[in-house]
C-alpha cells in the first residue's frame, strides 16, 4: 500500500554522504550537468565513428552501431523527459539545448555516408566475424533507419525531402490543438456541439495544400526509394508487412462490425430522440457524446460508487500481484535518494525476478501538479542491453499519469477509467522491463509499430477481467471486496457502444491508407466523402474537411491502422492463452519468453506465428469476435 501515502526522499545520516542527481546520475545534480553528458556523448559518438569506419575494426558492425545507439538515446531520451516534465526552468532549458544539440548531431549521422557505406557493405556481404540471425536482423534495421533519412538520395532529392519534413512538422502544429480543444464533444447542447463540429472542421485552403503536398512527397519519396507506393514502404518489416493485407483486414473488420456498429447508433438515435422534443437524426457531433452519457447511465452513478475499491494502493498490489502470478516477477517499492527525482510524490520500482535479480527500475509520476503536461505515457529513460562484460544494462521507464494527490484523510482513489489506463501504461512498462534483447535499439518497446501497443492493449483484458479485479478491487476503509452487483456492472460497461468506436477506428484507419496508396487524383475531401461512406456509417457534412484535422497522418502516415492490428493481436493472444484462466503462470511464462523478451529483436511477424501457431494474416480475423470486448 506504499503509494497510498506521501513519498518521502530518503536523507542519510552520514554526514559524508553525498547527494546523487536525477535518476542517481552523478552528473545531474544540477542543470549544468547536462552539458558534461552531452559533451561526453559527442566524444564517444566521434570514437565510434572512426571505429565503424576505420579499416582496423575488430569487432561486429552492428555492435558498434548499436553502442552509438546507445550513447546518444542514454542523454536524448533523458533529456526529452526533462525537458518536458521538470518543473525547474534551468533544468527544462538545460534539457532542451541538449536536446537540440543531439537532434543535430543525429540529422548530421543520418546523412553520413561513410558510416552508411560501412554498413551497407556489412548487410550486403557479410561481416569480418561470424554473426547470428539477431545480428542480421538488427543490422538490417539499422540500415533502412538511414534510408528512411534519403541518405542513399541524389543530394537534390535528399534536399527537397528535408524540406518537406518541416513542412509536415508545420501541418502538425497547425492541426494539433485545434483538434483536441475545438469540438465541444463532451457539451449537451446538440447546437453547440453541431455548431463547434461545422466551424472547426470547416475547410482551410492552406492546410490542403500542406496535406496534399505531405501525401505527393510522401509517394514520390517512396518511388525514389523503389516502392510502388508510400504504403508498402510503411509496412515494410511490420506485423501484417503488406498493403494487400492491411486492406483486406480493414475490410473484414468493417464487414465483422458493420451490424454491431448499426445497432449501437440506432441506440444513440434513441437516446437523442429523449433529450429532443423535435425529431434528429444521429449525426457525426453526437456519437462522444452519447457513448460517454451511455456508460455514466449503465454505471448508474457517478465513479464515486467504484472509486473506494480503487485505491491507487490497492491497483498497485493488484499489479504486482498479476505480474507474481504471471512470470513470477514482483514490483517492489524502493526509496528515492535525495536528489534522484524531480518533483516531490515520486515513486521507484524495483522490479525483481523470482531469482532475485533486479530487471529495471520504474519511476512513477502518477500525480498532477502545476505545470505537468496532462497526459498518460511511458518514457524509456535507458534501454536494456547485453554489454560487452557480459552483464545487463537494465533499463529505466517512466510511467506519467494525471491522477490526484492522496491525501491525510484518504488515499488517491481511481475511477474505472483511470484503472484501466493505469493497467495499459504497465504493459508498455513491462514490456520495457522483460525485453532481454541483446541490442539497445530493439529493446522493449522499441519494435513494430503495429506490435508496440499489444502488450499494452492486453494488460487492459486483465483489468476488464472479474477474476483479476476480485484480487485486489478492494474498499481502502473496510478492505471489503467489490460487491458482485458492481463487479458485474463494471465489467459489462466495457462493452458498451464498443462497436461504434472500433468502427470509427476503422474509418480513420482506411482513410489514412488510401490517401497513402498512390499519386493523389481526387482532392482529399472528396475520397473522405467515398471513406466515410463505406467505413463509417454517418453522412458527410458538407462544407467540412476533417483530414485537415488529422494530426495523426503527420506522425502515423500509413500506419494508423496499427492499433486496430495490435488490438486483434492481443485479443487472439487473451482468447488463446489467458480468458479461460487469466492467473495462468505456465501461460504468463510463456508470454514473456516468447513475445515480451524478444522487444523488437525477432521479426513481429515470425513473432506471432511462431506464438500463436498462426500468421498474422487478415483471414484470422474473420473467427477473432472479442476485437471489440475491450
Amino acid at each position: 500500500m506504499a503509494f497510498n501515502s506521501m513519498v518521502k526522499e530518503k536523507y542519510e545520516l552520514d554526514l559524508l554522504q553525498k547527494e546523487t542527481g536525477l535518476f542517481g546520475i552523478s552528473e545531474l545534480k544540477d542543470a549544468s550537468g547536462f552539458e558534461t553528458l552531452k559533451n561526453h556523448a559527442l566524444a564517444q559518438t566521434d570514437s565510434l565513428i572512426a571505429e565503424a569506419t576505420g579499416s582496423n575494426r575488430k569487432r561486429k558492425m552492428v555492435e558498434i552501431f548499436d553502442d552509438l545507439s546507445d550513447t546518444l538515446c542514454k542523454v536524448a531520451d533523458l533529456a526529452e523527459f526533462v525537458r518536458i516534465a521538470h518543473p525547474n526552468r534551468n533544468f527544462v532549458e538545460a534539457a532542451e539545448n541538449a536536446s537540440l544539440s543531439l537532434s543535430s548531431v543525429v540529422e548530421k549521422l543520418n546523412t553520413h555516408r561513410e558510416l552508411y557505406n560501412a554498413l551497407k557493405h556489412v548487410v550486403k556481404n557479410g561481416d569480418i566475424v561470424p554473426t547470428s540471425p539477431i545480428d542480421d536482423h538488427v543490422s538490417k534495421l539499422f540500415l533502412f533507419d538511414f534510408e528512411q533519412s534519403g541518405i542513399h538520395l541524389p543530394e537534390e532529392q535528399r534536399q527537397q525531402k528535408t524540406s518537406d519534413n518541416t513542412n509536415f512538422v508545420s501541418f502538425e502544429m497547425n492541426n494539433g490543438q485545434i483538434l483536441v480543444n475545438g469540438l465541444y464533444t463532451d457539451s449537451s447542447k446538440t447546437a453547440v456541439r453541431e455548431a463547434a463540429y461545422k466551424l472547426f472542421l470547416y475547410p482551410d485552403r492552406q492546410q490542403e495544400y500542406l496535406l496534399n503536398e505531405l501525401l505527393n512527397s510522401r509517394h514520390e519519396l517512396a518511388q525514389i526509394c523503389g516502392f510502388p507506393t508510400y504504403v508498402h514502404r510503411a509496412v515494410r518489416g511490420s506485423t501484417i508487412q503488406t498493403p494487400e493485407a492491411v486492406n483486406d483486414f480493414l475490410n473484414i473488420l468493417n464487414d465483422n462490425l458493420k451490424m454491431k456498429t448499426m445497432e449501437d447508433f440506432q441506440e444513440m438515435q434513441k437516446m437523442k430522440d429523449e433529450l429532443s422534443f423535435v425529431k434528429q437524426d444521429l449525426m457525426p457531433w453526437d456519437t462522444a457524446y452519447f457513448t460517454s452519457r451511455a456508460k455514466k447511465n449503465w454505471l448508474n452513478t457517478s465513479s464515486n460508487e467504484f472509486a473506494p475499491y480503487f485505491s491507487l494502493g490497492s491497483c498497485m498490489d493488484g499489479l504486482n500481484y498479476l505480474t507474481q502470478a504471471l512470470y513470477g516477477i514482483r514490483l517492489e517499492s524502493v526509496p528515492v535518494l535525495s536528489g534522484e527525482v524531480w518533483a516531490q510524490n515520486i515513486h521507484k520500482l524495483a522490479v525483481i525476478d523470482k531469482d532475485e535479480t533486479t530487471l529495471g527500475y520504474i519511476y512513477c509520476d502518477f500525480f498532477e501538479r502545476k505545470d505537468k503536461p496532462n497526459q498518460d505515457c511511458h518514457f524509456a529513460i535507458r534501454g536494456g542491453r547485453q554489454l560487452s562484460d557480459r552483464t545487463y544494462q537494465i533499463p529505466i521507464v517512466v510511467l506519467m499519469l494525471s491522477l490526484p494527490s492522496p491525501r491525510w484523510s484518504n488515499p488517491c482513489l481511481l475511477n474505472p477509467s483511470s484503472v484501466d489506463n493505469l493497467f495499459h501504461e504497465m504493459g508498455h512498462a513491462l514490456h520495457s522491463m522483460l525485453g532481454r534483447t541483446k541490442y539497445q535499439h530493439v529493446t522493449g518497446t522499441r519494435c513494430s509499430t503495429d506490435f508496440a501497443e499489444v502488450p499494452s492493449v492486453l494488460m487492459e483484458y486483465f483489468a476488464s477481467s472479474s477474476q483479476v479485479l476480485s484480487k485486489f478491487a478492494k474498499h481502502f476503509q473496510t478492505q471489503e471486496p467489490l460487491p458482485d452487483h458492481l463487479m458485474q456492472k463494471l465489467c459489462a460497461s466495457k462493452h458498451i457502444f464498443c462497436s461504434s468506436e472500433l468502427q470509427n477506428q476503422v474509418f480513420y484507419s482506411m482513410l489514412d491508407h488510401v490517401y497513402h496508396k498512390g499519386k493523389l487524383e481526387r482532392s482529399t475531401t472528396e475520397i473522405l466523402k467515398d471513406i466515410q461512406r463505406k467505413y463509417y456509417g454517418l453522412p458527410y457534412i458538407k462544407d467540412t474537411a476533417w483530414q485537415l484535422r488529422f494530426s495523426h497522418l503527420v506522425g502515423y502516415g500509413a500506419k494508423y491502422y496499427s492499433y486496430l492490428i495490435s488490438r486483434a493481436i492481443a485479443s487472439w493472444i487473451w482468447q488463446t492463452y489467458f480468458q479461460n484462466d487469466p492467473l495462468n503462470s505456465t501461460a504468463g511464462e510463456r508470454y514473456r519468453w516468447e513475445c515480451l523478451a524478444h522487444g523488437g529483436g525477432k521479426p513481429p511477424s515470425l513473432l506471432v506465428s511462431d506464438f500463436l501457431h498462426k500468421d498474422a494474416n487478415p483471414n484470422c480475423q474473420k473467427k477473432n469476435d472479442d476485437i471489440s470486448h475491450v
